[in-house]
């Protein structure tokens, strides 16, 4: 098969994405089924009925070869569907990185791919992101000591708002900013770490019943939102990801989308104004049938960005399933992505940066 690319050609005004053609491999009906284990804590188990939903959508679309797994049984959604899970109510990220239980799990199930809801807990005992993100790292360790070829998704997680915590919603949005990043440094070709934005569109007042644990509305769109990322994962193994690093350097007013130099190589640079803003594409992730994307956003003058447009054209037919820390508008190929609501002011020197998944 020809490998994959990824790369940024140059137009005015536009921030150009191309990757070559990716071809989707149907499994064959004899194939042993994808095992897929939901890993979390109550927002996964007890009774996450979003499991439910998301097994029963993947059936209904022909994705019948898959076999969620996991020591903890089905808790009872009102429908038939495959139940099995590691959603132990509860856990903290932390506890089972720092006691290995994932070990003894994944000994158990033998998962080809995981989805990771994790660290609400961890979050409600003020436990700070960078530790998180520690276990994080840990468990994906183990999962690849596990599986060298694991896919993982990895949830930016719902909002949070209990009574007793005041602090919560703002600490989930601190984790929830620093996944993305630690995602693209923990990603590798043979095993990506893929983002999956469980945060935006959730509210606490319409889709929790206690401003943490999905209602009926909130399992709904968990479900959603796990699904495209999941069927991305289920359509092969991992492929070798591109070897360049794309670099678009725009010269631009602070709030205007950047601009590139046409260039036949992928990186170009340019002197900056005193106000200016630089796009930086990196292929943090790629597998058969998809591959996740980062850009960062950087302030290259002299005076603070109040706002951030990018702009770029798809060349291949990819279409955007996912995408988090930003604003997405799609028309056909073209593509805009705007700041999002806390990341549109960057200091002088400072940056952004938003992520996707393409297939």
């Amino acid at each position: 098969m020809a490998g994959t690319r990824a790369w940024l050609a140059s137009m005015a005004a536009m921030l150009v994405l191309t990757a070559g053609a990716v071809f989707a491999m149907a499994t064959p009906a004899s194939a042993a089924p994808v095992r897929v284990m939901p890993l979390g804590d109550s927002i996964t188990g007890s009774p996450g009925c979003w499991r439910a939903l998301l097994w029963n959508r993947l059936q209904e679309a022909g994705h019948t070869n898959v076999d969620f797994v996991g020591t903890l049984p089905a808790q009872g959604c009102g429908v038939p569907y495959d139940g099995d899970n590691e959603g132990h109510g509860g856990a903290l990220v932390t506890t089972v990185a720092n006691q290995n239980q994932l070990v003894g799990w994944l000994a158990a199930s033998s998962p080809d791919v995981v989805l990771m809801h994790f660290g609400t807990n961890d979050v409600w005992s003020n436990v700070p992101a960078a530790t998180i993100l520690a276990a994080y790292t840990k468990l994906v360790g183990q999962m690849r000591a596990s599986n060298p070829a694991m896919r993982i998704l990895v949830a930016q997680i719902i909002p949070m708002a209990p009574a007793t915590c005041a602090e919560c919603g703002a600490r989930a949005v601190a984790l929830n900013d620093a996944i993305p990043a630690w995602a693209a440094a923990t990603s590798t070709a043979q095993s990506p770490v893929v983002v999956v934005d469980q945060w935006t569109g959730f509210g606490t007042g319409g889709d929790t019943y206690d401003g943490v644990h999905p209602n009926a509305a909130g399992d709904r769109k968990i479900s959603d939102r796990w699904y495209p990322a999941l069927v991305e994962a289920l359509s092969g193994t991992p492929t070798a990801s591109p070897t360049v690093s794309p670099t678009a350097t725009p010269t631009v007013s602070p709030t205007a989308t950047p601009t590139v130099s046409p260039t036949a190589t992928p990186t170009v640079t340019s002197t900056f104004p005193p106000a200016g803003c630089s796009a930086v594409f990196r292929n943090a992730g790629q597998w058969q049938g998809g591959f996740q994307g980062e850009v960062t956003v950087s302030n290259t003058g002299v005076t603070a960005l109040n706002g951030w447009t990018v702009r770029w054209t798809f060349a291949d037919g990819q279409r955007i399933s996912q995408l988090w820390n930003g604003e997405l508008s799609a028309d056909g190929a073209a593509v805009m992505v705007r700041n999002a609501s806390w990341n549109g002011a960057i200091p002088r020197g400072g940056l952004a940066t938003f992520g996707f998944v393409a297939s």
